[in-house]
Order: C-alpha cells, then structure tokens, then sequence
C-alpha cells in the first residue's frame, strides 16, 4: 500500500510520541494523532486512515466504544483496528476482537513485533481491495463496505470470521492447516493456538447456519471451502 495514512489514538503523550517517531522511521509518512477519544472519533471521519492504533483506557469516549462505533458505521468499518493498551488478561483481548478490532498488542510493545503487526493489518486490507466483492452462491462478501450477506441478509462478524472467510472465497477448494490459517489471518508472530482457530470455525460455522456445510473440515489437516457450493 502507497502511503497508507496511520491514526494513533493515545493520551499517554510519551507514548503517542514514541509511537509516532517509530512509524517515522519505518518509513511512514502520514501520521495523524489523537490524545482523547472524542478527538479521536472526529480524527477518524476526518483523515479516513488506513489503520488505527487504539489506546484502551482513553479520557472521555474509551477505546472499546470508539471501536464499536468505527464498526457499526460503513464509512469506517473497513479500517483495520490494532488495540494497544496495558489490559492484558484473555476476557480484555476476547472482548476487544469481538467488538470488531483485527489485533491486540499489549504494553509494554516491542516495536518490531508491533511494525510487523502493522504490516500485516495493511497487506490484508490490500489484498482485500483487489477485487471489492465475492460471490458464492446467496453468500456476497463486499470488502469495501466489510460487509458479509447471506441471502440479502447482512451477518454479524467480528473482524477475524470476516477475515477467514475472505480467506476461504479467494482459495476455493484448498485446505488450510490451522497454522496457515494464523498466518494468514492475523500474521506469523500472533500468539494464537490451533485451538482458537477450531472455536472460531464454531462460530463461523454457526453464524452461516445450514450454509456452513461448504465449509469442511478436513480430518487431521485443517479446513477448506468446497469448491462448489452445496445445494
């Protein structure tokens, strides 16, 4: 992505800053800050970044309802969110990637683990505009408005089902170790066990409800979208 724009979201000024300077010196040229959550919703609608980091614990409107609001709105849905905060017990995490955020780096951050996490929330979104909408049978999957249909009727997905199954439509009929999956979706340093990825196909699965059939799982490998649909 050519100079993607970045919106930090931080009250700790110390941090905002050492978070601008390393952008900085990665190369990245548009850098837009925030240090409240009301600056940092009108940020949002106002600089249309490619990706936010976002302080939790934040004065005024909090990182978890700025999240919230950027995914209910179809002007900012599609813009990948990376959740940086010092919480850091597994109900904080879960709740955060439910509300629709595509990663969550913990304080105190390495910044290469953290650069690398960034790279990868672009190249997706990247990879995702390369063709805006995928159709497979009544399923539509519009990634320019981070929509998900089934049957005209909009799906409720937080940011990693909509990730796999944009995954499984861009590579219809080949499997997916549990692994490769992880890659793929969130990168090779997310710390997320093979069995996560078992609870989210659940989830998936479910959400889909008779149409989840056309996923399979392929026993002792991982998961595959049939490459043709099931009547």
């Amino acid at each position: 992505m050519k100079n993607p724009r970045l919106l930090i979201i931080e009250d700790d000024e110390s941090i905002r800053e050492l978070l601008s300077l390393t952008l900085e010196a990665d190369g990245y040229q548009e850098i837009f800050t925030a240090a409240d959550g009301a600056e940092g919703m009108a940020m949002l609608r106002k600089c249309h970044p490619d990706l936010v980091l976002l302080d939790l614990m934040l004065p005024g409107v909090d990182g978890l309802t700025i999240c919230q609001m950027a995914k209910s709105s179809p002007e900012t849905r599609h813009i990948p969110i990376i959740m940086l905060t010092a919480k850091s017990t597994e109900a904080d995490i879960v709740r955060g990637l439910d509300l629709g955020a595509s990663d969550y780096v913990t304080k105190p951050f390495n910044r290469k683990v953290l650069l690398a996490r960034i790279r990868t929330q672009l190249r997706t979104r990247e990879e995702q505009g390369e063709q805006d909408v995928y159709l497979y049978g009544p399923l539509k999957l519009d990634c320019r408005q981070h929509l998900a249909t089934l049957e005209g009727t909009p799906l409720e997905l937080t940011a990693g089902e909509f990730t796999l199954l944009h995954l499984f439509l861009t590579h219809p009929g080949r499997v997916f170790t549990r692994t490769q999956i992880v890659t793929h979706t969130k990168g090779t340093r997310y710390p997320v066990t093979e069995r996560s990825i078992d609870v989210q196909m659940v989830s998936l699965r479910r959400k889909l409800g008779e149409w989840g059939r056309n996923i399979e799982t392929v026993r002792g490998v991982g998961y595959r979208l049939k490459s043709q649909e099931t009547p």
